[in-house]
């Protein structure tokens, strides 16, 4: 099972650093930090050690947003300023699947 910790970074994410995590049910996470996102701080920073939260985003095998099938009382597409162990947790939520 994928973690965060498995994620590998880079920087040609919009406004910072960003990771996907593909998965074998055609599920993806996507783990995105800067200044256009909603991740503390929001600030372009060139690691993933430099933030202390993320946004991120469920996408399903055709592109869509698939957030709200994970988290049903989610307010939008994406979730903003998720630590580490709630990324984990919908990581493996996302897997299960």
């Amino acid at each position: 099972m994928k973690v965060f910790k498995d994620l590998e970074f880079n920087t040609n994410a919009p406004g910072g650093i960003g990771a996907q995590a593909h998965f074998d049910n055609g599920f993806m996470v996507s783990v995105i930090a800067g200044e256009h996102a909603y991740s503390t701080p929001r600030k372009n920073k060139p690691s993933p050690e430099d933030f202390s939260s993320f946004e991120i985003a469920v996408m399903d095998d055709s592109g869509n947003f698939a957030t709200r099938d994970f988290v049903p009382d989610a307010n939008d597409d994406v979730l903003g300023f998720q630590e580490r162990g709630q990324i984990n947790a919908l990581m493996l939520l996302v897997q299960s699947r």
